[in-house]
């Protein structure tokens, strides 16, 4: 471990706050996205389908922007962790990123498509979506898993496991919960965004309650199976501050309850501000669980850090970058808040 002074350690923190902050963020914002476009599979009508494209169209750039950002803030702050990670990982980000510029290429380019490709490009959007929530949370899963790297101290450690170390079954079941999880978002989504008298919006209600519980279940499964599989969590969770743990549980129940209500009760974005509350609350706390480990079991954030000097100059040169993000974000959501109709198929 490198001899970090004391603002040394700060400014590291502060930037793995940062990265977890937007992948954060790339969760809550482009979740939505990928779940409506989940649920766009099940959609019908052709001009419904285009009209979820169009209300997502004025903010999904920025919202996978977050994901570049945590990318940036991963490579230039802990470039060992990114370099090996990667590797780790590289079949299903490699997938995921398939995903991601098919939904794009589908998204911009369907109005200019012959009617039957129009349909293809439909099918294309709601498939990668779904490959990018799945792919995304078996990522997830397996950086749980954590991954063994060579320990030579006259090199940086790098990945040593073969390509499909990081499909197991818990990061499969991590992936199959994103996928849940994304969709409740992604309802909850339509719901907001389009006219309460839409037939797409009654659908998607109707979808809220059943993805309401399955998405319950599978958290609850997913915190179940964690303490069982990893020391790190359940050391944690069942030690001596166990009481800290059962405050967060109720916080989250609290929210799940009343994100539950509010979707009852026709209040949308109340919904979703309370889904996001749960989540932002359970990442909170995941965070509070790794910590000081990046990579649980592989990388602490301090080991895997860049050199003092890369360190404060990435700080100068990217650390006024998020705060414009969050307002550019903040003005796009706020410019494209209001309600549409079925009748406004993107282009």
């Amino acid at each position: 471990m490198n001899e970090f002074t004391q603002v040394q350690d700060l400014v590291t923190f502060a930037w793995w706050i940062a990265l977890d902050v937007a992948v954060l963020l790339y969760v809550v914002l482009d979740g939505a996205d990928l779940g409506a476009g989940i649920f766009s599979l099940f959609v019908r009508a052709e001009h419904e389908r285009g009209a979820i494209m169009s209300a997502m169209a004025g903010t999904w750039d920025a919202n996978e922007t977050w994901l570049v950002v945590a990318g940036g803030v991963l490579f230039g702050t802990f470039p060992l962790v990114y370099g090996s990670a990667f590797s780790y990982l590289m079949i299903p980000l490699m997938i995921a990123l398939w995903g991601m510029i098919t939904r794009a290429v589908a998204l911009e380019f369907r109005h200019l498509a012959a009617a039957r490709w129009q349909r293809f490009s439909d099918y294309a959007f709601g498939v990668s979506s779904l490959i990018v929530a799945f792919f995304g949370g078996l990522a997830v899963g397996a950086v749980l898993n954590g991954f063994p790297i060579t320990h030579d101290p006259n090199a940086p450690g790098a990945y040593v496991g073969g390509a499909l170390r990081c499909f197991t079954p818990f990061s499969i079941w991590t992936g199959v919960a994103a996928v849940i999880a994304t969709t409740l978002s992604g309802v909850l989504f339509v719901r907001a965004r389009f006219e309460k008298d839409e037939p797409i919006r009654q659908q998607a209600a109707r979808w809220t309650s059943t993805a309401f519980w399955l998405a319950l279940a599978v958290v609850a499964i997913t915190v179940g199976l964690s303490a069982i599989l990893f020391p790190w969590a359940r050391g944690k969770w069942l030690g001596p501050h166990m009481w800290m743990w059962i405050v967060v549980l109720l916080v989250v129940v609290f929210a799940a309850w009343r994100m539950r209500l509010a979707a009852r009760q026709d209040r949308d974005i109340a919904a979703i501000l309370w889904l996001n509350i749960g989540i932002a609350v359970m990442a909170l706390s995941m965070m509070a669980t790794i910590y000081p480990w990046l990579i649980p079991n592989t990388w602490t954030i301090y080991d895997g850090a860049s050199p003092a000097v890369s360190l404060f100059t990435f700080t100068l040169a990217m650390g006024g970058f998020i705060p414009v993000m969050l307002a550019y974000n903040a003005y796009q959501i706020w410019v494209f808040r209001a309600r549409i109709s079925a009748l406004a198929a993107y282009h």
